[in-house]
């Protein structure tokens, strides 16, 4: 017998049910999304950037009418200024000079070295770790910040603006004039404004006598536009010169455009968010923005001691004067504070040294000398 193909009403109404059922919405998932997780705050520092300026006193630049707006007054909000922070002498170079050895000035590096000496003196260190004698170029035994970093496995670059724009033959790394030869590079040109006694790493044996270390070393700025895109790449402390347009030194630049605070200003509103934006900063970053020197001060703190082949460092005074310097870093919890404890460039150098662990060079290693207040900063 042939089975029927009608189907009954009530298999219809149990097929239809279970369609029904498969069709319907699915039960809805309900979705957790975690915060993402707050970026800790550095309790130490791993990368010190230092970018010295020229030739300008705390209160022109920190005082109530600070000659540029955005360091006077902007950056500090988001840092902590030191209003008692010294230069150590008088020109330019033995400060520069300082920050990086701790030798005093002697009467060469007093003149900015209008022609690249070579230093003549004792054979090895004197007291206070003081070279005894006089010059521009020191001797191999005479260390340098760079030469303790790179001992301690350390990386270090000093990037000087305009290094690398002269169109003639002149070196585009390691720039520097040949040994007792005068300097052609003490004041700006039109086609670059390279200054070689703002550039303190070169006035070393230890840097220059490896010509390809120096290259490696001490370069132009352009470089550093790169080397801040990965923390890996940015070295753990960099010297960074600005030129003779941009570092405040000539009021008129030799290209016409503005300088003193106004090329300060342009400058820094250039650079300094792009530090402050790099990967190595956020992860521990420290800024330190000073001066050479004060314009016509020549006070000093801290019980700074003369070289040993010149009695006053200020010509005339104890020392470079009141220039201030601010500090930014992601590890301060306190900003836009003011810290009153005297400090100098010795002070900084010795800062940076037990950042990283290395021993005091010359007068970094005063007694009685304090490092700067880097607040929760210090913590290692």
């Amino acid at each position: 017998m042939r089975a029927s193909s009608r189907v009954r009403p009530a298999a219809l109404a149990l097929v239809l049910a279970l369609a029904l059922a498969g069709c319907a919405a699915p039960t809805a998932v309900k979705r957790v999304t975690s915060a993402p997780a707050a970026t800790a705050t550095p309790t130490r520092v791993g990368h010190v950037f230092l970018i010295v300026l020229e030739n300008k006193d705390y209160a022109t630049t920190f005082g109530a009418s600070a000659g540029s707006a955005y360091l006077g007054k902007e950056l500090p909000a988001q840092g902590r200024v030191l209003s008692d922070y010294y230069g150590i002498g008088h020109a330019s170079l033995d400060n520069y000079v300082a920050m990086i050895s701790g030798q005093a000035p002697n009467p060469l590096t007093q003149d900015d070295c209008l022609a690249y000496a070579d230093f003549r003196g004792a054979p090895t260190l004197g007291p206070d770790g003081q070279a005894l004698g006089q010059g521009c170029v020191y001797p191999a035994f005479v260390k340098t910040l760079g030469d303790q970093l790179t001992g301690a496995g350390r990386s270090w670059r000093m990037y000087a603006e305009d290094m690398a724009a002269s169109p003639d033959s002149a070196p585009t790394a390691c720039r520097h004039p040949p040994l007792d030869a005068r300097d052609p590079w003490e004041g700006a040109r039109p086609t670059d404004q390279y200054a070689t006694k703002h550039v303190p790493f070169v006035y070393f044996h230890s840097v220059i006598d490896d010509a390809a270390s120096c290259k490696r070393h001490v370069v132009d700025l352009k470089l550093l536009w790169d080397d801040l895109n990965d923390s890996a790449a940015t070295p753990a402390f960099s010297f960074v010169s600005p030129d003779l347009c941009s570092d405040g030194h000539d009021a008129q630049c030799v290209d016409g455009g503005p300088g003193g605070y106004q090329g300060i200003d342009a400058w820094l509103r250039a650079w300094v968010p792009r530090i402050l934006s790099s990967p190595a900063y956020k992860q521990d970053g420290l800024v330190v923005i000073t001066f050479d020197e004060s314009d016509d001060d020549g006070s000093a703190c801290c019980g700074e001691q003369p070289g040993y082949d010149t009695a006053s460092p200020g010509l005339p005074g104890d020392g470079g004067g009141k220039i201030g310097a601010l500090l930014l870093s992601p590890c301060f919890t306190d900003k836009g504070g003011v810290v009153s404890t005297p400090a100098n460039h010795y002070s900084l150098l010795r800062t940076i040294e037990d950042v990283y662990h290395v021993p005091h060079l010359g007068y970094a290693g005063a007694s009685g000398l304090a490092d700067l207040d880097l607040g929760a900063c210090s913590a290692t």
